[in-house]
């Protein structure tokens, strides 16, 4: 495909500016990551809300960009050597985004920011989303408590990790990275929209509080928070 109008989920979502990088998304944590790294690195974009509440993760034109049927994903015109590229995986958009903009990734701690955005897409996503869903959503109706402790634990078991990493630095790999902007929005996500600091121990792990603190005070992070606006 040598331009976007070849791609059907542009007749869904027109572009406004087709030589933007073009944004499919919602803000929840995995999309907040990709708008906050477009912010951060002054990345041109468009920004398309995919609204489940109409399903539009299922249609033709979105399973199309992604088979998986998740947000985010993305289309560049000018991805490399010149010919558009599609995209889906928060944890893969970042690093291509950080590879395209030569920034948040650099060469000399690049295996550690890796390593902690893995641990991010790994770890802390699956187990914070699951401990959402049994604590604030349809699964506190399940009276067996065992699941809902499963994830209790284990989130506060990655919180204490972080805790620890974050010892003595202000971002998880010593300068501020595409590992920071992936792991920061799901730690909001659990105090603020999942209700469960309390429960997992987030206010006795301090680095954690100062970090998430550190991290929403960033005005890229700020801008990022509310694309795409509703």
């Amino acid at each position: 495909m040598s331009n976007l109008s070849d791609f059907p989920v542009s007749r869904r979502w027109p572009p406004r500016h087709p030589d933007a990088i073009q944004l499919y998304s919602m803000p929840t944590p995995n999309g907040i990551k990709v708008a906050i790294a477009l912010e951060e690195m002054g990345l041109a974009y468009d920004a398309h809300r995919v609204e489940f509440s109409k399903n539009d993760q299922l249609s033709p034109e979105f399973l199309s960009l992604n088979p998986n049927n998740k947000i985010p994903a993305i289309l560049d015109p000018k991805g490399p050597d010149g010919a558009p590229l599609a995209l889906f995986e928060s944890g893969a958009i970042l690093i291509y985004l950080a590879e395209k903009s030569g920034r948040f990734l650099p060469q000399a701690k690049r295996y550690q920011i890796l390593q902690w955005l893995m641990f991010q897409m790994g770890g802390v996503g699956p187990m914070f989303g699951q401990l959402g869903y049994f604590h604030s959503f349809a699964g506190k109706e399940i009276e067996d408590p065992r699941p809902k402790e499963r994830y209790r634990a284990e989130v506060a078991r990655l919180l204490k990790v972080l805790d620890q990493a974050l010892q003595g630095q202000d971002w998880i790999a010593g300068d501020y990275s595409i590992a920071d902007m992936a792991i920061a929005p799901w730690l909001r996500s659990l105090r603020d929209f999942y209700k469960a600091g309390d429960i997992t121990g987030l206010n006795d792990c301090p680095n954690v509080v100062k970090y998430l603190d550190r991290f929403l005070q960033r005005p890229a992070v700020q801008r990022g928070l509310t694309v795409p606006a509703a």
